[in-house]
């Protein structure tokens, strides 16, 4: 990113450029340059220099330097404008190749792997960009990759860990990126077969629906993948989309503009560098990382699927966490249960986090995706929201309704916890939604 190659300046930018088209037409560079020289009636027969008199001799050396010069000037016409129809180069380290020929590593009957799932054919990468509506000098400002860059395409920020132990990377695409992300999730990511089992960041399935497969459970095993993004790399990103039905070509380019590596700023000379601490994966705060995650999860889903029927559990996954419940009678096999987990979840590429796994059983208080699903009081739904939250905006509302400044919520921060109540249990959040709303606005908007 430290030179945007998606504008040239007047000074860079040679004069009279030809079209693309018409070299092509040519064959190639060379051919389309000595066509120009024999236009112009420059080029060069090959003449014996030794038979000629001293005057035709020097005419003939002019004649020579002039070709030469044009030339040279041709070729930099020519790969000016090659520059700006063809990526030529990625970045070090990233194999690319501007032909977007077969390969022998593309998956069989591509075309009939796009049509199952409904997504563009983007033959080459010229397709893509008009697609994306980008340029491909700009395309390539998007995707090249360096190990030590002066500017980046994400905003970076940290939040702690839910365990409160370390703190998560979070990288929010720019705009020019978010937009391209987000085309990419909309046509093709978000098209890719998924699991069953998946239920994070879908339509129709959330932290409720993960929850209620677990309620009412004798025992209830969770487990956490360790590094979750950081461990889906580049190169099985770019496995995912040739799966999918694309070349090698067009799927470098989808896997570059979906992947970044994590990164620390470093200030040499006054001026910022960021620089790569590990490799390209996927970034949490993408809009495409969740759909691609769930469809490179789709083998692990079916095989821990499989697992859980043979031993009597059910099993959702909800991002990285991994969630088993026993219901049936008899010895719960939780050893079984663990040490078969951590066997395939290292054989599809990922590590169980080794401190992260729980086995809540129906004497103490079982919770999934921040939901209690304990055997459900009569009239209680089967997941719920903890009786803490609940405790907390009512007394928030309860203090703005006596005029209270209470915790400094704003009243949006209200609505959303009651708008958290209400997906599990309509009847009780619909309440405190009508009381939050009959909450005078002036006194509402707290200071955040």
């Amino acid at each position: 990113m430290a030179n945007d190659t998606s504008t040239s300046t007047s000074a860079s930018t040679p004069g009279d450029l030809p079209e693309w088209s018409d070299i092509e037409e040519a064959g190639n560079i060379r051919n389309w340059v000595d066509a120009e020289l024999e236009r112009r009636g420059l080029r060069d027969p090959g003449v014996d220099t030794s038979k000629l008199s001293d005057k035709k001799r020097k005419a003939y050396k002019a004649k020579r330097e002039e070709e030469r010069k044009v030339r040279r000037e041709l070729m930099a016409k020519a790969w000016f404008v090659y520059r700006q129809n063809h990526l030529v180069h990625v970045g070090v380290g990233v194999w690319y190749h501007d032909t977007a020929d077969i390969d022998r590593w593309d998956a069989p009957d591509l075309d009939g792997r796009r049509a199952l799932n409904e997504l563009p054919e983007l033959k080459d990468v010229h397709a893509l960009a008009k697609a994306i509506e980008l340029s491909i000098p700009r395309l390539r400002w998007l995707v090249y990759h360096r190990e030590v860059d002066t500017g980046t395409h994400y905003h970076r920020w940290t939040v702690p860990k839910r365990s409160g132990k370390g703190k998560r990377l979070i990288s929010a695409p720019k705009p020019d990126l978010k937009r391209v992300q987000a085309w990419i999730a909309r046509n093709v990511s978000e098209h890719l077969p998924v699991h069953g089992a998946a239920h994070g960041f879908l339509a129709g399935r959330s932290t409720l629906s993960n929850a209620r497969v677990h309620a009412g459970a004798r025992a209830i095993v969770k487990f956490d993948i360790r590094d979750f993004y950081p461990t889906i790399t580049l190169r099985r990103v770019k496995g995912l989309f040739r799966k999918a039905g694309y070349g090698e070509q067009v799927a470098t380019v989808l896997a570059l503009l979906t992947t970044e590596c994590p990164r620390d700023e470093i200030e040499l000379g006054g001026r910022v560098h960021y620089v790569a601490t590990g490799p390209r994966s996927l970034p949490q705060g993408a809009p495409t990382s969740p759909s691609i995650t769930n469809a490179l999860c789709v083998h692990l889903d079916a095989r821990l699927t499989g697992l859980a029927r043979k031993l009597g559990f059910r099993y959702t996954r909800y991002a990285d966490d991994l969630t088993f419940s026993f219901h049936g009678q008899g010895k719960i096999p939780v050893g079984r249960l663990q040490k078969a987990v951590g066997d395939i979840v290292g054989d599809e590429g990922f590590v169980v986090h080794p401190h992260k796994t729980r086995v809540m059983r129906s004497g103490g208080r079982q919770k999934v995706t921040g939901l209690v699903v304990n055997t459900a009081p009569d009239g209680q739904p089967v997941a719920r929201v903890p009786r803490k939250v609940i405790r907390e905006l009512r007394a928030a509302i309860h203090n703005r309704e006596q005029g209270k400044p209470g915790k400094g919520e704003s009243l949006e921060q209200l609505r959303g916890m009651a708008a958290y109540i209400h997906m599990c249990d309509p009847a009780k959040g619909a309440a405190f939604l009508a009381r939050i709303n009959a909450l005078p606005a002036a006194g509402g908007q707290a200071k955040l």
